[in-house]
């Protein structure tokens, strides 16, 4: 039995959501600083050795026209370093237009103050991007 990662990765933070073992429902894990990119990057290695990860979703920031930006390319150098740590990994790219203003709906619907904790918007963002995989992919 395994789970699966998603990442919401930011220039700041990193949103971080697990599958259940049924890969049904993603949940939120938690948010980690992505600087120093070394420690986030052994923070996500051991989260996914405590919780049998065997593949990681991470959110491809397109812009509206399908192509790929700065933010996407930033994702990608991101990836790279994650497959340096843990080369085994299957990594899969999932498309995150508007995710964070659908994370942000979804927050005030909650009320939810979301405005002083950005971190909120990562980690609702992280569950989307594993959601609409885990849909797709079930």
């Amino acid at each position: 039995m395994y789970k699966v990662m998603g990442l919401d990765v930011g220039t700041k933070r990193i949103g971080i959501a697990l599958s259940d073992f049924l890969l049904l429902t993603a949940q939120p894990c938690e948010t980690i600083d992505r600087q120093p990119e070394e420690k986030a990057v052994e923070k996500i290695e051991k989260i996914c050795k405590q919780n049998s990860v065997t593949k990681i979703v991470i959110g491809l920031p397109k812009n509206m026209n399908g192509t790929e930006g700065v933010q996407a390319e930033d994702c990608k150098n991101f990836q790279e370093l994650l497959k340096e740590k843990m080369p085994d990994m299957e990594y899969i790219y999932e498309d995150e237009r508007l995710t964070s203003r659908q994370a942000e709906g979804i927050l005030a619907l909650q009320g939810k103050k979301y405005t002083k904790n950005k971190g909120l918007v990562d980690l609702k963002s992280a569950c989307i991007i594993l959601q609409q995989y885990l849909d797709r992919a079930g």
